[in-house]
């Protein structure tokens, strides 16, 4: 049995027809004052003068409680396709942080916030958009033992760089490293006689570890790399002109020497950004990364 609509509904749809008759009687003059109309067609004058006002019904109009426009809903969700599409799906703090910082951009203050709940119920109002666990899968693995994984990686590098028309020389690899600062490597030594095989050498038991961030472009030029120390403020010894170290290299610090989003972020805006703008040949630059956290933020996005 099919279902029975109230006839609220029907009351409804009927009386909005109504106001589009309505409207069409004044502005093809065929009818010369809104109370004529609305008598004529048994509306509410009042109603018939919001119409006219632009003012759409609130059945079909957008609820004042949700917290971006659909505008930016829709960007957002252009933006977790195009993270999905490069194999890094946000995660459900991600898509929250870039609801968040959507709202920043507005000029109030303090800037709205989503709620706890807000990813989950715009995923469900969203068709396009699905909710689901990762698949858990070791980085080296994947590398070595998916040709198939890695051909759709090069297909999707391949059509990026078609689709914007990108030039070789715009597009730029970057990664970081780290290493242990006293770590002792393979050397000759002098010992005495009687002992065989290679002798071992201890380690210093407080090594601290540095993180350099490097960049390469396919045209074989490189950034100078920015090296983060292990620190909680900046030694002065660093920048002594005793010290001879390149000074376009930049010098970050972390507790445990290793990259932040922060640190992220600058290394784009201050370091990346201005370095290669000016030997930009296209419209367009490429920076390929790793799905480090690091730079899965919405601010680096």
């Amino acid at each position: 049995m099919p279902p029975i609509r109230n006839n609220s509904a029907y009351t409804r749809e009927n009386q909005e027809g109504r106001l589009l008759l309505a409207i069409q009687a004044l502005e093809n003059n065929k009818v010369l004052t809104v109370r004529h109309a609305a008598s004529i067609f048994e509306v509410p004058e009042s109603t018939l003068r919001t119409r006219r006002r632009g003012v759409t019904e609130r059945a079909t109009t957008r609820a004042n409680s949700y917290k971006l426009t659909e505008s930016e809903e829709k960007s957002l969700e252009n933006w977790i396709i195009s993270m999905d599409d490069r194999g890094v799906a946000p995660r459900h703090e991600l898509v929250r942080d870039m609801a968040n910082l959507l709202l920043s951009q507005r000029d109030q203050a303090p800037p709205q916030v989503v709620g706890k709940n807000w990813v989950t119920n715009y995923i469900k109002r969203t068709p396009e958009l699905d909710s689901r666990y990762s698949r858990r899968r070791d980085y080296q693995r994947a590398l070595y033992e998916d040709p198939k994984l890695i051909q759709q990686w090069f297909n999707l590098v391949k059509k990026v760089i078609c689709t914007n028309g990108i030039h070789q020389d715009d597009i730029y690899n970057f990664d970081e490293t780290g290493f242990a600062m006293g770590l002792c490597s393979t050397a000759k030594v002098v010992t005495r006689t009687g002992y065989y095989g290679r002798r071992a050498k201890i380690q210093p038991g407080n090594r601290e570890w540095v993180t350099a961030i490097e960049a390469i472009s396919a045209g074989g030029w490189a950034l100078p790399p920015m090296i983060i120390f292990k620190s909680k403020t900046y030694n002065a010894a660093w920048f002594s002109s005793q010290v001879d170290y390149p000074h376009n290299w930049p010098i970050e610090i972390s507790d445990n020497g290793w990259t932040t989003n922060e640190i992220g972020l600058r290394w784009l805006q201050n370091h990346f950004i201005p370095l290669t703008t000016s030997r930009t040949k296209g419209k367009w630059r490429l920076l390929i990364l790793d799905g480090h956290g690091s730079y899965m933020t919405a601010q680096f996005d």
